[in-house]
């Protein structure tokens, strides 16, 4: 039995990405409960370090499996759910710990911007390599942010 290497077990977040349905909900499963954990203990500009750091980090990792893989952001590989999903919440409008139901409305909405890929999101998926991987899973993430923080203002509604 020939073993995967590093890059596809990171990508697929230890063999949760073969899971035989939603591979993409568990990765963004995956990344709620990594973001949460983050936000307990992370000052924001550590928080922006990671964000970004991660994304650089991740989209190496994905290019990598994705050439192991032989093929283009392969339903395996959500590391890029996991990283979109942990970085909506490190910057959303609220403390995770103290408000689960915009953790359950920032889950919902990411998900459907990841499934719908409402322009440009379907671009930017085309970028090449582990870019293109994360890009998509990027916009969707600030789609999912820019929702979250009309409906703050809308309802008023001060952070914790």
């Amino acid at each position: 039995m020939r073993r995967a290497p590093l890059s596809t077990a990171l990508a697929t977040l230890g063999g949760l990405g073969r899971a035989p349905v939603g591979p993409g909900t568990w990765g963004t499963l995956a990344g709620l409960g990594a973001g949460w954990l983050a936000v307990q203990t992370v000052t924001m500009p550590a928080a922006a370090v990671i964000v970004a750091g991660g994304f650089v980090v991740s989209a190496v990792i994905c290019t990598a499996a994705e050439q192991s893989l032989g093929q283009h952001d392969a339903p395996c590989i959500v590391l890029d759910e996991a990283w979109a999903m942990a970085a909506v919440v490190l910057v959303a409008p609220w403390t995770a710990a103290t408000h689960p139901g915009w953790l359950i409305a920032a889950f919902a909405l990411f998900r459907c911007f990841d499934i719908v890929k409402p322009p440009p999101l379907k671009g930017l998926a085309r970028c090449p390599r582990g870019w293109g991987i994360m890009a998509d899973d990027a916009g969707a993430a600030v789609y999912t942010l820019l929702v979250l923080w009309a409906a703050r203002a809308l309802l008023s509604v001060s952070p914790a």
